[in-house]
């Protein structure tokens, strides 16, 4: 009988079919999840940096891939990505036309599709026929097996992107380049039961930085994106979203602590845009406390953030070599918005020559539960300093490394 049921197990994991993911472009919180083994991904040579991607190859490959499901940017498939989405003249019914790929996929395999299309930050050229086109696929919304929604990049104020959000028949909320992420934890791991902890002089109805809305907006919007469940922290949740807004880094270390002696802690920090809070990050490391999170986000807006540790905290419960290599990377990012860009941006022009790679030699003495976390060399994937993709190696003190990409 146990040899029937490992064989019928066998079968099950052999023959399952996988879940796609389309990203909004290569740079490094897009494409991360490529990396992770949970997706299929296209070609990275079909991605081209800001000049847009192949979208033949997008194409070719989507017409041939079976899969259990697909997460798929619309604007990858539209206009190649999130720079040309802004201001590649192309009118609205081409740019439909392009998405149909999306549907003959779903007729051919079956799939569940889940989608998400971007409303342009406030100096888009194409604002009118992105809008048109969002608005147009209303009609996808109703079908069976669709998720669709649009997320709306770095509204300032006074930005139109949450007015024309509001008008769309299907969820909306802030955020972009988290979007695939949270997507991916809705179609891998739904009805995730999440509380969310607001930290110390964060308050749920402030304004958040390129939002445009009050914050606990945001939070139902990711949680909402997510196919996740928000309950109380009696309620025994699967996973706790803390926010942390600034306030006594002190205090927020030890709060954390207590919060993580009795259930899993994803950490947003949202202290500031595109940086986290070093005194915090100083306690965490010094507590040994980093090492414990279920995950940690700091490189981008509060709904980067939030969106990002959600889905990295729910997607890799559970698995503790899966959530120190999330950990490495987000303490990569985490450094560079401290130490890395500031020194790139102060020595070299844009775009970046090699001997920018000169950075990873700043880089600290890191530990993650008692592993010893190098820094082996840094990628500039659109050579400009706003991001960067470290080749990271987390390595046991007393087994040989392994290598993080």
């Amino acid at each position: 009988m146990r040899g029937f049921f490992l064989l019928a197990l066998w079968l099950a994991t052999a023959f399952a079919r996988p879940l796609l993911y389309l990203p909004l472009d290569d740079r490094p919180p897009n494409l991360a999840p490529c990396a992770w083994g949970l997706v299929l991904c296209p070609p990275r040579e079909a991605y081209r940096g800001p000049e847009g991607a192949d979208l033949a190859s997008f194409r070719a490959w989507l017409l041939s891939t079976p899969g259990e499901g697909l997460v798929a940017s619309l604007d990858a498939l539209a206009y190649g990505g999130l720079l040309p989405s802004r201001h590649l003249p192309l009118p609205p019914e081409d740019a439909l036309a392009r998405l149909g790929p999306l549907l003959s996929w779903k007729v051919r395999y079956g799939g569940r599709l889940y989608l998400f299309g971007v409303l342009p930050r406030w100096d888009a050229t194409q604002r009118e026929r992105n809008l048109k086109a969002l608005q147009a696929l209303a009609l996808w919304a109703g079908l069976p097996g669709v998720y669709l929604e649009a997320v709306w990049d770095d509204a300032l104020r006074g930005s139109p992107a949450p007015k024309e959000a509001r008008g769309l028949p299907y969820p909306t909320r802030p955020g972009a380049d988290e979007a695939g992420q949270v997507l991916l934890l809705r179609a891998l791991r739904p009805g995730l039961r999440v509380a969310v902890v607001y930290g110390e002089g964060l308050s749920p109805d402030r304004i958040t930085p390129y939002e445009g809305v009050p914050l606990k907006e945001t939070v139902a919007g990711v949680l909402g994106s997510a196919g996740a469940r928000g309950v109380a922290l009696e309620e025994g949740p699967d996973l706790v979203l803390y926010l942390h807004g600034g306030g006594d880094p002190r205090r927020a270390a030890l709060r954390l602590m207590g919060l993580m002696a009795r259930h899993p802690v994803a950490l947003a920090d949202l202290s500031r845009v595109n940086r986290g809070d070093q005194a915090l990050m100083g306690y965490l490391q010094a507590l040994g406390l980093y090492g414990r999170l279920a995950a940690y986000a700091a490189w981008g807006t509060p709904a980067n953030n939030l969106g990002s540790a959600l889905a990295q905290g729910g997607l890799f419960l559970g698995d503790r070599e899966g959530r120190l290599l999330r950990l490495a990377e987000a303490y990569f990012h985490y450094w560079w918005g401290e130490v890395g860009r500031p020194w790139v941006r102060a020595r070299f022009p844009e775009p970046l020559p090699e001997e920018a790679q000169r950075v990873a030699a700043l880089w600290p003495h890191v530990l993650l539960e008692a592993r010893r976390l190098d820094l082996l060399g840094v990628r500039f994937p659109w050579r400009r300093a706003f991001e960067a993709e470290g080749v990271l190696r987390l390595s046991p003190l007393d087994l040989s490394p392994h290598l993080v990409e």
